[in-house]
């Protein structure tokens, strides 16, 4: 990546990261329940939620009601430069610090999602998705798509949308982004050539 994109990324996640911190102080039920509704009626999926770090919107309660009818997973990092596993999650499991801070599983048990709620920095109306740089998710949403059908929602504050934001070829779209605001849905199927 060049350093000119390097350079702008960088500064549309400052961006990001701010907004984040205000709505969050703010935070609002309302995204749990446009969360809820999005996933209504999952019955026997693999959904892989996240443990919310920093000033990240907190999927938890959602998680736990999914978890009566649904196979619930979150992200265990494994290295850099390499995809995220999911082991799964119940709520008021044993868990242990993972990398950057977040919790996971203190013993993996890993499946595959064919439903990732995705954290992020900040989102635009096309379904793109700035995360924190190090293209985790970008990596697994590719691979998983690869051998399935897959959907991902972002899960985010309002306030975390920006007009535009700096996104390459291997950036992964988000299929719905959810917020306090209601939802947002977006067609990520590849047009044939």
């Amino acid at each position: 990546m060049d350093t000119d994109l390097t350079q702008i990324k960088a500064a549309a996640r400052k961006a990001g990261f701010a907004r984040r911190k205000e709505a969050h102080a703010a935070r609002t039920i309302e995204a749990d329940h446009h969360l809820a509704q999005l996933l209504s009626g999952t019955q026997g999926r693999v959904i892989a939620g996240y443990m919310p770090i920093r000033t990240e919107i907190n999927p938890l309660r959602v998680m736990t009601e999914l978890a009566a009818a649904n196979t619930i997973a979150v992200p265990v990092i494994q290295g850099a430069g390499r995809p995220l596993e999911f082991s799964r999650w119940s709520a008021g499991g044993a868990l242990r610090e993972g990398p950057f801070g977040a919790q996971v599983p203190q013993h993996d048990d890993f499946v595959v999602p064919d439903i990732v709620i995705v954290p992020l920095v900040a989102f635009d109306r096309n379904g793109g998705r700035l995360g924190y740089g190090g293209g985790f998710y970008d990596r697994t949403l590719e691979r998983l798509r690869k051998a399935g059908p897959l959907k991902a929602y972002g899960f985010a504050y309002a306030a975390q949308e920006a007009d535009a934001l700096p996104l390459e070829p291997t950036d992964q779209p988000l299929d719905a982004i959810v917020t306090e605001k209601g939802i947002l849905t977006f067609d990520t199927t590849p047009s044939a050539a």
